[in-house]
């Protein structure tokens, strides 16, 4: 296992991070700095949401917010097929579809 400053312990293989003793799908580690921010952004408010809706006992609204970080999740490459069976190509469509859909849901809003 593997760290650096400020970053979660790794497998060797770089394939997940270990955080409170329990293993996680790491990012995609080909996600464009900025790609990967924007998606950050996009997950962090959907959390936000699905914990507003959860006050507000809006199963409808909590619904949607859980899509939201699931299309996020998925464009990082934390959660669907693992990012390390995918070709560079599949990856960047990855990235690029899910970011194109969480910002027209964005837009809608």
């Amino acid at each position: 296992m593997t760290s650096k400053p400020g970053r979660p312990v790794t497998t060797v293989d770089g394939h997940h991070v270990i955080i409170g003793g329990r293993r996680w799908r790491a990012t995609d580690p080909s996600v464009p700095d900025a790609v990967g921010a924007r998606l950050r952004v996009h997950l962090m408010a959907a959390r936000r949401a699905v914990a507003a809706a959860r006050r507000a006992r809006d199963p409808q609204a909590e619904a949607a917010a859980r899509t939201r970080v699931q299309g996020a999740k998925e464009a990082l490459g934390e959660r669907g097929r693992p990012w390390w069976e995918q070709s560079a190509d599949e990856r960047r469509a990855r990235w690029s579809d899910g970011l194109a859909a969480l910002d027209a849901l964005e837009d809608l809003s």
